[in-house]
């Protein structure tokens, strides 16, 4: 009997230079040529590897890109913690508009969410992925809200996530207006007062 294939998420035991350069080079391509356009052999040539050092860690192509989406550095974040929720808020999402217009990550999360979202697309089903890790991620933040006492009875914390995001998405990508400064705290001064037990600063209810 063979051994069972390494976990989808594994983080190879050596070589993480390695690792993180395959990682890289995945995330290039992709927005570079697309899903259909990224192949096992062009990140291993991007990332100066054989191939066969890519598929003893990841064995196929969702589930590189899946690695590098949710455990690589370049869309890795920090949970905040500011002491309130609206502070956690305001820094999550400023981390939404760093993604959306950073040099580096705006061409990547365009791509990742290029899908068609149908069952049986696999990017779709990456960036579901994507995004339920990084909601599992930001719990803490609602956990110690609560425990402050600063969240409503029965709030749900993704409806406000959505509403905070979803508002950087329409005007950074639908619209692809700029984004002014301290529009994240006009975002969550605005959107906060539906879930929060006392609303932000200046905010009047």
């Amino acid at each position: 009997m063979s051994d069972p294939a390494p976990p989808l998420s594994r983080r190879p035991g050596a070589g993480p230079r390695a690792a993180a350069a395959i990682q890289d080079a995945a995330l290039r391509l992709l927005a570079e040529r697309g899903y259909t356009g990224l192949t096992m052999e062009a990140v291993a040539q991007e990332a100066g590897v054989n191939k066969t050092t890519i598929y003893r860690w990841w064995p196929s192509k969702p589930a590189l890109l899946r690695a590098a989406l949710t455990d690589g550095a370049l869309l890795d974040f920090e949970v905040p913690d500011t002491g309130s929720l609206r502070g956690d808020l305001v820094a999550l999402t400023e981390r939404v508009v760093v993604l959306l217009t950073g040099a580096r990550t705006e061409s990547v999360v365009r791509a990742m969410t290029s899908g068609s979202g149908t069952s049986d697309d696999e990017l779709a089903m990456l960036a579901r992925d994507f995004f339920a890790d990084r909601f599992t991620r930001e719990q803490p933040v609602f956990r110690r809200a609560a425990e402050r006492g600063e969240l409503r009875p029965g709030a749900d914390p993704m409806l406000l996530l959505d509403l905070m995001a979803g508002a950087v998405w329409v005007r950074a990508v639908l619209r692809r207006a700029p984004l002014p400064a301290g529009f994240a705290r006009e975002v969550v001064d605005a959107v906060l007062p539906a879930f929060a037990t006392v609303p932000p600063p200046g905010v009047n209810t």
